[in-house]
């Protein structure tokens, strides 16, 4: 198997357009523009860009950033091994060398002394230098840089410097209005609308409290889980105590307002 084959997305990811996301990304794409994908948590961010590499048929590399991570774990480094040492590429460089786009989800999670490394990546240079290796990488002409994060979080610590924001396009992502949200769950699942749309109207009581009690709303992730255990035969509100509630909060207020909300809604 090839380095291409191994990360290609075989399957078509099911993802539901809100906009004209698909287009404005693949307009990108033929430019090889770099791609900033912004959004709170669990609304498709992750699946879209999964279903872009499926429909543009390239491989797909996805590194799931944190704070711990450092330069060498994206671009590589040097194992020492019984015989002398052994170079070996990170996911960045093995996705510039074969043409794959590389999806750095959550950025702000990362250090800023390492994001600084893609930058080369994403300008006209399009080269990743390998100091330790004293290697200048030529990215392959079907490498694309995609990253995501979540803007709610941001913070003077947690935030990406305006160095690296201007070098990307970006789309602004939002949970889907509660028609096309309805869709999503009952395609996703096989639910039957008459209950997704149920879902999605608790969905939708909960963001209504974010920064009223609530640092995140529920998101569309969660909701697919909550349709996933009512599919599979458990009773709806507990689906929902588990799937929706349990997960976001733990402040007890909060938890009875959506409890209230679930009772009422599943009588």
């Amino acid at each position: 198997m090839t380095d291409k084959e191994q990360y290609k997305v075989h399957q078509e990811p099911y993802y539901q357009a809100q906009g004209k996301e698909v287009q404005l990304y693949e307009a990108a794409y033929r430019n090889r523009l770099p791609v900033m994908v912004k959004g709170p948590t669990g609304c498709g961010k992750s699946r879209f860009v999964e279903y872009m590499a499926w429909k543009l048929n390239k491989p797909l590399i996805t590194v799931a950033c944190n704070e711990d991570m450092t330069a060498s774990d994206l671009v590589g480094r040097y194992l020492l091994e019984a015989n002398g040492t052994r170079w070996l590429d990170g996911p960045l460089t093995t996705a510039a060398r074969i043409g794959a786009i590389c999806y750095l989800d959550e950025i702000v999670e990362a250090r800023q002394d390492t994001t600084v490394v893609i930058h080369p990546l994403t300008d006209h240079r399009r080269t990743l230098p390998l100091d330790k290796k004293g290697e200048l990488v030529t990215a392959h002409p079907d490498f694309q840089l995609v990253i995501s994060y979540n803007p709610g979080y941001q913070s003077l610590m947690k935030d990406l410097k305006q160095s690296t924001k201007q070098r990307f396009t970006a789309f602004d992502f939002d949970y889907p209005e509660a028609e096309l949200e309805t869709t999503i769950l009952a395609k996703e699942t096989g639910l039957d609308p008459a209950v997704a749309a149920k879902l999605v109207k608790i969905g939708q009581t909960a963001r209504n409290l974010k920064g009223h009690g609530l640092d995140e709303g529920i998101s569309t992730r969660l909701l697919v889980y909550a349709a996933t255990l009512i599919k599979d035969g458990v009773e709806p509100r507990e689906a929902c105590y588990m799937a929706l509630v349990r997960p976001i909060t733990d402040d007890a207020d909060i938890r009875e307002t959506l409890d209230h909300a679930i009772d009422a809604t599943f009588v």
